[in-house]
């Protein structure tokens, strides 16, 4: 037989081999969806039901994948490190900051040691996905067209913004990018950005009409984040929430016994060393101690989309045994050192969602991966906790670790873990109510809270905001709640910031002499301020021109509060001028007049929700149809969080992040809640549940959640299997 014709028939049998494996795996997708029922809500909410663990989730991706394909693809191309391979040049330094972490070999190396359990549901994300692939031709993915189980490791934790990412992409482009072997130091650059993070609140027995405990979910992420979804088995899986899209795992919500929410954690989890570095041979050593130490390197490959096809970018990048080198800094090399388990935070992640009481929540807790986020849980046995993050290093507490320590000094090594009873801790408090809003956990029960002083500095490097002291006024303020009354603390429209904020400028007008052109041009404005309450509504002038007049102060003045190692708030508040205040209150109004013909404008005329496409990044535009929203940003103490500003071609301003999925829970008997989600829960515009709860949204007025059978009786729009 000749040559060619062996390479045709050996080309031919793997033709033929990959077609029987296709087959195999579409049959093997066909019989466990028949395990499956999908259930859609009249909100288009996903209720899935599978015989096992596993056939839930593999029922939870379908249906994810049915609503919104391009945001789970896109989560894991950027977990990966392989965005650029859809988006080109521009995420070349995201992928680079991910692969510094993440690998494939190392990801696969776990997913063959994970026990049978975790790893049977990794099949089943896989195939759920796949499964959906399938039995949709014209949906054409980016890059990613087959899912792999070991995919699920690089996404195991539902935060909007991981450890990674906290390491900054333009220091990591000025080492490894423009620089050829010498020393960079990138110009520093202030920009104020709209705040992150969460609200959760737990109000036990003792302070509820109805003597259950309740909770508030409330996370503050960029819209259209997560999926809402109900995902119950035959094996005790029965959980209801919001799940990061392409996560098997519902990452904040609750069960029939017990519910959490994860808050953004100022915790230091992540260290930073500087390292001392010389150049020996055709490498580098670094100092540790009396040893010199070779530095590591390694490349890492690039690919990246232009016009003419795919391209490659290769980088040597380098580390010592605290982590990889992420940037220079007077003359020495920093590296990053985090946490990193994948494994470990994906089972904490999926097990706590099938914790039913306080103890078995707290058992979740000693895998110690939780390390962005506290948490707040309430539980039907009346139970309410604090939980500060859970992965915090112990530390020889005489360094500063809010700054790089110096990497030759073995004293500056982590010294295991702090656990769960060494942190800022409360569980049923005797005033009836904990929170926290991203603020310090030194204010999380009032009175009851934890001492500072027992704590190291790095336990919690955060501090009190607008919204902690907002959050303590609705909570200490009656013992009576209900669910209704609940969401009336999480919607109250007080700003506490300008609380603060207004009276120096008040004071600052009234201190003009007689003859001061300001007293008479200003004279209106102040007036409005004066008899203003500090609240916000859809019809207030007032609130339009504070938060044009904050957000003009607070331009002015990061950059010095910056220099000064002080937060812009507190910053605005002490430190500012009366002509500094004064003059942005002059330039505020200004700005109202040029982009709305007056100053006097109602907040809601300004302050707009609008959802046009499916895109990821939305377009905004002032002559299509939007809604008014009456809450403001969470940086002026507003509980009910909406991060807007102007766009290219816009005078008004469209939220994009802040309330993103609003529950209310409270536990007994039987478990009541209720919800809202930015928007809808499909991401196609041609969907009715794509913007068919933004009105809704923007009022704070949430809808019954359908938990048990009987209460999806009657609401049930679409019953099927996966693939039907």
């Amino acid at each position: 037989m000749t040559r060619l014709a062996l390479l045709l028939l050996a080309t031919a049998s793997l033709s033929c081999s990959r077609l029987e494996a296709a087959d195999a795996d579409a049959a093997r997708w066909a019989r466990q969806a028949r395990n499956v029922t999908i259930t859609r809500d009249d909100w288009g909410i996903a209720h899935v039901r599978g015989r096992s663990d596993a056939d839930a989730v593999f029922g939870m991706m379908y249906a994810q994948a049915e609503d919104d394909f391009n945001r789970i693809e896109t989560n894991y191309l950027n977990a990966m490190g392989r965005l650029a391979e859809a988006e080109g040049a521009s995420a070349i330094y995201r992928d680079l900051r991910m692969k510094l972490f993440v690998q494939p070999d190392s990801m696969k190396a776990q997913y063959a040691a994970s026990p049978s359990w975790l790893k049977s549901l990794m099949v089943a994300w896989a195939d759920g996905l796949n499964y959906y692939l399938s039995t949709h031709p014209q949906v054409k993915p980016r890059v990613i067209t087959r899912f792999e189980p070991w995919m699920a490791l690089t996404f195991s934790e539902g935060s909007i913004g991981g450890d990674i990412e906290s390491i900054s992409l333009r220091e990591l482009e000025a080492f490894y990018g423009t620089r050829a072997m010498g020393l960079v130091r990138p110009d520093a650059q202030v920009i104020p950005k709209e705040p992150s993070g969460s609200n959760g609140f737990a109000i036990a027995p003792s302070n509820t009409a109805t003597h259950h405990a309740m909770l508030l979910i409330n996370p503050h992420t960029s819209f259209f984040f997560r999926s809402e979804a109900q995902v119950t088995s035959d094996e005790g899986l029965n959980v209801y929430g919001a799940s990061t899209w392409g996560q098997f795992f519902v990452y904040q919500g609750f069960n029939d016994r017990a519910g959490w929410m994860h808050t953004s954690s100022s915790a230091d989890a992540i260290d930073e060393y500087a390292e001392s570095i010389t150049k020996q041979g055709a490498g580098w050593v670094y100092r540790y101690g009396t040893e010199e130490r070779p530095v590591t390197t390694s490349r890492i490959v690039i690919p990246f989309r232009t016009a003419a096809g795919m391209a490659r970018k290769e980088f040597t990048v380098f580390r010592t045994h605290h982590g990889p080198v992420v940037r220079e800094a007077n003359g020495k090399w920093i590296s990053v050192k985090l946490m990193q388990e994948p494994l470990r935070a994906l089972t904490q992640s999926y097990t706590r969602t099938k914790a039913r009481s306080l103890a078995e929540f707290r058992r979740s807790l000693e895998l110690h991966t939780n390390s962005s986020n506290n948490t707040i849980f309430a539980d039907a046995q009346g139970n309410i906790a604090y939980f500060h993050a859970n992965f915090v290093p112990r530390r020889d507490p005489r360094f500063d670790w809010s700054k790089p320590v110096d990497g030759s000094n073995p004293a500056t090594e982590w010294q295991g873990l702090h656990g769960v009873d060494e942190s800022p801790l409360v569980i049923n408090p005797s005033t009836g109510w904990l929170y926290n809003t991203n603020n310090w956990p030194y204010s999380a029960a009032g009175p009851d809270s934890p001492k500072r002083d027992r704590f190291p500095a790095y336990m919690d490097a955060g501090d009190e905001n607008p919204r902690g002291v907002h959050a303590i006024r609705v909570l200490q303020a009656r013992k009576d709640f209900t669910l209704p009354t609940l969401i009336d603390a999480a919607f109250d429209s007080w700003l506490p910031a300008f609380t603060d904020l207004i009276p120096p400028l008040l004071s600052a007008y009234d201190g003009l002499a007689p003859t001061d052109p300001r007293r008479s041009a200003l004279a209106d404005k102040i007036a409005a301020l004066r008899a203003w309450d500090q609240r916000w509504s859809e019809t207030s002038v007032p609130t339009s021109l504070a938060v044009y007049w904050g957000d003009e102060l607070w331009h002015r003045v990061s950059a010095q509060a910056e220099s000064e190692d002080m937060s812009v708030y507190e910053y605005m508040a002490r430190r500012t001028t009366p002509d500094q205040r004064l003059e942005a209150l002059a330039a505020a109004s200004d700005r109202l007049t040029r982009d709305f013909g007056r100053w006097n404008v109602a907040w809601g005329a300004i302050n707009r929700f609008q959802r046009l496409t499916g895109d990821i990044v939305q377009p905004f535009n002032d002559a299509k149809p939007s809604i008014p929203v009456a809450f403001t940003s969470s940086r002026w103490g507003s509980l009910a969080s909406f991060g807007a500003r102007t766009w290219p071609g816009t005078k008004k301003l469209y939220g994009t992040s802040g309330n993103s999925f609003v529950a209310v829970v409270e536990f007994g008997d039987s478990v009541h809640a209720k919800a809202v989600t930015a928007g809808g829960e499909s991401g196609h515009p041609s969907s009715k549940h794509f913007d068919d709860q933004a009105l809704r949204y923007t009022k704070g007025q949430l809808r019954d959640v359908y938990f048990y059978p009987n209460q999806l009786r009657g609401h049930i729009e679409r019953q099927y299997h996966p693939g039907q």
